[in-house]
């Protein structure tokens, strides 16, 4: 999905100008509806990336030019599929949990909102990080290493 998408340039259009027209009122619903196509956009593009991915991997299966995982686990997802889903998610849940930490409680509740985002994020690249490290070093045992 790229960040000029026309169609959704179009729909945030719409929706600020009828939020221009009819007021702050209806606020919340056009932004919900908004959210909702964005949304909708959003699951087609990892949809559509997932099965790329996932095709991709078939063939290098098929070719058999994979290695089998450390410990013998097949991935549940394509190899960085699982921190793309989560940058994914987290930007999109960042964007109605910010407004409601903020109309709620004001800066200190979005600091909170964002500092848990972050905290999530960091969590799961740390985790990331540590299972590649020991992947790499049973590959180096194994005399393995690219």
């Amino acid at each position: 999905m790229d960040a000029r998408d026309p169609e959704l340039t179009r729909e945030l259009n719409a929706t600020l100008q009828t939020r221009r027209e009819l007021g702050q009122e209806y606020e919340e619903e056009l932004i919900a509806s908004f959210l909702e196509k964005f949304d909708k956009r959003l699951e087609t593009v990892v949809d559509k990336q997932m099965r790329r991915q996932m095709a991709e991997q078939q063939m290098v299966v098929a070719r058999g030019s994979a290695r089998p995982q450390a410990g013998g686990a097949s991935p549940s997802y394509p190899e960085g599929m699982g921190a793309r889903l989560l940058a994914l998610a987290s930007l999109v849940l960042a964007v109605p949990l910010s407004a409601i930490a903020a109309v709620n409680t004001g800066l200190a509740g979005l600091l909170v909102c964002w500092g848990g985002i972050v905290a999530v994020n960091a969590v799961h690249a740390k985790r990331n990080l540590f299972q590649f490290g020991r992947e790499r070093e049973a590959r180096q045992k194994d005399g393995d290493w690219d």
